[in-house]
């Protein structure tokens, strides 16, 4: 919980981008949104899921593009951080043993350089006709690995997970009052409302602030947004490349939990399955 006596406002910024396969590129794009961002006033930089390599249909050229957490991405993020001194948040395909799986990974890296956080996705996309599972590993369900950025708790989870409610809960339940989400909305009938739809309602169910970023099209369906815990998009895009950004507060969240007490008053838990 917050302390309401404290008032923190915190710079949040989405970065919208069409990550490709040249992951060059992908980091020189990354690296005008961020000092776009910081310029603007951002401590949180959120960029999408995959922003390290993207490819329509997951095949052997991603597999070949997976990497270990102190690869050259990372490191990338880590001195792109130090530069800007900024947290800068943001998706990759990770190594694993398995020689024809990775697995789906978001990073959270300090302004020291550090990696303060990692998320490996729990829910793959096997929906809609996709099949990520043909690629990608489902992460193993652990403790959330929190950060804290000016007084603000902050969790980690992806894309296909935000149609889990359970998943957003778990990290409140580990004391997150804001939520990142990196994702890569496939675009489809709908999808966009579906997007909208779950984005604001972790936020209000929660009483937290999501922040969430999706590709541009047409890999996502844009709209990448930060939403408060009372569901107002505080900031959004359309279907562009850019960042936008919203201030957060400390005092918004007691506020709304004072009102709106759902966290204190609710009667079930989060079990995991076995």
């Amino acid at each position: 919980m917050v302390d309401s006596s404290a008032r923190v406002e915190l710079g949040v910024a989405v970065a919208q981008f069409a990550p490709g396969t040249d992951r060059a590129a992908n980091l020189a794009g990354m690296r005008l949104l961020a000092q776009t961002a910081v310029g603007r006033g951002a401590g949180i930089v959120v960029f999408p899921e995959y922003s390290a390599f993207f490819e329509r249909r997951l095949g052997e050229a991603s597999v070949a593009a997976a990497e270990a957490l102190d690869g050259p991405f990372v490191t990338a993020l880590g001195r792109l951080a130090v530069d800007l001194g900024v947290h800068i948040v943001a998706g990759l395909l990770e190594s694993t043993p398995d020689p024809e799986r990775v697995q789906n990974t978001i990073v959270a890296v300090a302004p020291t350089g550090q990696v303060v956080a990692r998320y490996r996705k729990l829910h793959l996309y096997d929906a809609f006709g996709s099949r990520e599972s043909d690629r990608v590993r489902a992460g193993v369900i652990e403790e959330p690995e929190t950060f804290e950025v000016a007084g603000i708790t902050v969790g980690l989870q992806t894309c296909y997970d935000i149609r889990f409610p359970e998943v957003t809960r778990r990290l409140v339940d580990a004391g997150a009052d804001l939520v990142l989400v990196p994702a890569e909305w496939v675009p489809g009938p709908l999808k966009e409302q579906h997007w909208r739809t779950l984005v604001t309602a972790r936020a209000l169910e929660n009483t937290i602030y999501v922040a969430a970023a999706d590709h541009a099209p047409p890999g996502g369906v844009g709209a990448s947004m930060v939403v408060d815990p009372m569901g107002v998009e505080l900031a959004t895009l359309g279907e562009t490349t850019d960042v936008a950004i919203a201030w957060i507060s400390s005092s918004r969240l007691a506020e709304v939990r004072r009102v709106n007490p759902a966290l204190a008053l609710r009667r079930f838990g989060v079990i995991p399955l076995p």
